[in-house]
Formats: C-alpha cells, structure tokens, sequence
C-alpha cells in the first residue's frame, strides 16, 4: 500500500486533489466534523477541559471558535483531546483499505503531528494566494481570527515544501487538475512498482 500524505496551506485544495486521485481518502478535518457530532467520549472530555463553552450535545464549532477566541491555549486544549481520537480513526482506515494499491492522508497536521513515515510520498499543493483567500472567505464559519491561529499550528509552508515528494500546482481548470493529478498517479504507481 502507497500512502500519499497531501499536504498545503490553508485553503490550498488539499481536500479537492485528495478526491482526485479515486483511491480511498482519510480526511482528518471531516473524522473531526464527525467526532463533533457523534463522539460522547469527544464531548465528555472537552466539556470537563471548556465548561464555559461547550455546553450542549452535539459540539458547535461555534462554541469552540468562542473557547480559541476568548484564548488562543484553548486550541491546545482541544486539539489534546480530538487528535488521539482523529489518530485511532486513521488507525481502523489503513486496516481498512490495507489492500489498496493507494490510500490517501489528507491531513492538515500530518507534519506538525508526525503522523507520516518515511515511505510515505508527500504531495504538496500550491495555490496562487488570492484564490486561497477567496476561498476560505466562502467557507461556513470563516474567521480571520481562528485562521491566523490555526496558521500559527501549521509548519511553515516552505519546511512542507521542502518535505515534498511532489508538487501539484492548483491553480487550472477542474478538467486540467484531473489530467495533472491522474498523470501523477500513473507516474507513483510507475516508480513504486519499478522499485
């Protein structure tokens, strides 16, 4: 199995490229969306670490924007309690999917958090900065706030470049980023198998 970690800035398109590549996708930030929504155990642990904020069940991202807001340490705290629980959902995925010949790591902390091997092949998306702006401005919950402290968590996007096995440029149409990222796939599959 080739584990291709995706990595990027904010708003860069890794979740787009991910999708791309049809082979099994683990999306940290979607399994968070989950946890969010249906883990007890999630909600028990930030409510006794956030009682000011996290109030009801299911957990609004709303009242954790509230929690970061009001001090940038909560974001600490919530990430000590949802990253274990994202890692043991990583963990049942490449159980899961162990007999594809591709699996997908679209997570924005795979460096930060080591959460990727030396074998695996990293994958860097760039994006012309404007288009990253406009996009985030059309994301539910945009906060320019919660942005810039989620930056401040996020390795340095030359350190990921560096990192980078690959880079994609995401700056074309829909139909030449499909041709782009087939064509990478073509090429792994290609090198891992000639190896």
């Amino acid at each position: 199995m080739i584990r291709l970690g995706i990595i990027g800035g904010i708003g860069s398109g890794k979740s787009f490229i991910s999708k791309l590549f049809k082979a099994p996708v683990f999306n940290a930030d979607r399994e968070v969306g989950i946890l969010y929504k249906n883990s007890l155990e999630c909600y028990r642990k930030l409510r006794k670490k956030l009682p000011k904020f996290v109030k009801s069940f299911p957990i609004s991202k709303i009242q954790l924007i509230k929690a970061i807001n009001s001090d940038k340490k909560n974001l600490k705290e919530i990430s000590s309690i949802v990253h274990p629980l994202v890692r043991k959902k990583l963990k049942l995925f490449l159980n899961k999917n162990k007999k594809n010949k591709i699996v997908i790591l679209d997570i924005p902390l795979l460096i930060e958090n080591k959460l990727y091997n030396k074998r695996d092949i990293l994958i860097f998306v760039k994006c012309n900065q404007n288009k990253v702006i406009s996009r985030l401005k059309k994301r539910k919950n945009y906060n320019k706030k919660i942005l810039l402290n989620l930056r401040k968590n996020q390795a340095s996007l030359l350190k990921k470049r560096k990192l980078a096995n690959y880079i994609v440029d995401n700056n074309f149409s829909l139909n030449i980023m499909r041709k782009k990222v087939k064509a990478l796939k073509s090429k792994i599959l290609n090198e891992r198998n000639s190896t």
